[in-house]
């Protein structure tokens, strides 16, 4: 039995065989269609929820988890270990730290006696929130207590980083940043925004076209990791062979220690539309 048990939320965007691997438990957000709610990661999956999104994007909506969410998490964590170390979305972006929060303090005290919860902010979201959990998950698995499993996942919260490449700016009104009107005004002057996470989501450019925006990701990647070996996940929202392009690209450019690629969460795409990649990545010391 290992001393620390790690939870995740389904934004994180880790593969199932990573979860498999270093047992990570992942909360599901709620994916809402036409009066239906889906439990991401449960009851569909990301090609699906995007399925589902391109056929009426106005019925689609997501939701938090519920405090009674993290508690069965935590319960199924709890079999695993009597510590727990819980990774969230950044609290900026959701209300998911604030809903695990209250699951660990005012509903799993009262029942899981004698195991210890601590809830860590990511400050990201995407598969750089799910290199914060793996880097807990992997401290965990060399037999680290608590406290240095928690360490070990700030150290990588605070080097982490994401790129993101959406294919069209129609539907970030959703986010809240841009009048809905200014984001129709950009899908048809066809700019393709580019995002990167630090705690909230902030605009790093744009570009006209897909091929010179994934080139600037790139370049941006390789500016911050120079030739350093690098963790590196490959993002997609419903864009397989794209992301498969972009995973040669980062194999053949770059010095990868780990590259693995990976659906984006519905969740995002919600936000971000269809046709986004990303990447997240981590140079190590």
């Amino acid at each position: 039995m290992q001393k620390v048990a790690i939870v995740t939320d389904s934004l994180s965007c880790l593969t199932r065989e990573l979860v498999e691997q270093y047992r990570i438990g992942i909360v599901p957000l709620n994916v809402h269609f036409e009066g239906k709610v889906y439990k991401d990661w449960v009851d569909i999956t990301p090609s699906e929820a995007y399925e589902l999104f391109l056929k009426n994007p106005d019925a689609f909506g997501t939701s938090a988890p519920s405090p009674d969410d993290y508690l069965e998490g935590f319960r199924e964590a709890s079999k695993r270990a009597s510590n727990i170390l819980c990774v969230t979305v950044s609290g900026k972006l959701s209300t998911t730290c604030d809903v695990a929060q209250l699951a660990a303090k005012e509903y799993a005290e009262k029942e899981l006696h004698g195991v210890n919860i601590e809830v860590l902010d990511s400050n990201t979201t995407t598969a750089a929130e799910g290199f914060v959990a793996l880097a807990a998950a992997r401290a965990a698995e060399e037999g680290q207590d608590l406290a240095e499993t928690a360490r070990a996942a700030v150290e990588m919260r605070d080097k982490v980083g994401v790129l993101i490449l959406l294919d069209t700016i129609r539907h970030v009104y959703r986010s809240g940043r841009i009048p809905k009107v200014a984001s129709q005004a950009g899908a048809i002057l066809n700019i393709r925004p580019m995002l990167t996470v630090h705690g909230a989501v902030q605009f790093v450019g744009v570009a006209r076209s897909r091929k010179s925006g994934i080139d600037r990701i790139l370049k941006t990647m390789r500016n911050k990791v120079g030739s350093k070996p690098v963790h590196v996940a490959v993002m997609h929202a419903y864009a397989p062979e794209d992301a498969e392009s972009l995973r040669d690209r980062v194999s053949s450019e770059f010095n990868c220690a780990e590259l693995w690629l990976t659906e984006f969460s519905p969740i995002m795409g919600y936000v971000c539309g269809t046709g986004t990649v990303g990447l997240a990545f981590c140079p190590e010391d």
